[in-house]
């Protein structure tokens, strides 16, 4: 499955996803609708500390990108509307910027829950 994660920043929630989605298999990306400057410190640790590659993580723009190339969109919450885009689902995740590591670790768990019931959906 392909699955294009969207929020605003594309900073933490959205690139969270994007690397553990990649790590359980799925073909993933992610982008804001306006993007940060760059990804969070706390979810970076919070991939590595997971064996999961950030080399390549930068926040894009969601104008990088056709939705149509994708099974799924999911906005990761706060809000996000994309009257240009279909939204597949809304994850109304917390945004934990500039919040503690553990709310991080909060917003990663769920997002995990998320995606194996998506890889159970689709089996």
């Amino acid at each position: 499955m392909k699955v294009l994660f969207v929020c605003v920043g594309n900073s933490c929630r959205s690139q969270m996803a994007e690397g553990l989605a990649k790590s359980m298999g799925f073909e993933a990306a992610s982008a804001g609708t306006h993007p940060a400057q760059a990804v969070a410190r706390h979810a970076v640790n919070l991939l590595e500390g997971r064996g999961i590659s950030t080399e390549d993580m930068a926040p894009k723009s969601l104008e990088h990108f056709d939705p149509s190339d994708f099974d799924m969109v999911i906005s990761m919450g706060c809000g996000v509307h994309c009257p240009a885009i279909k939204i597949d689902q809304d994850w109304e995740l917390e945004d934990p910027v500039g919040q503690a590591y553990e709310v991080y670790e909060a917003t990663a768990a769920e997002i995990q829950r998320r995606l194996e019931l998506l890889t159970a959906q689709a089996s």
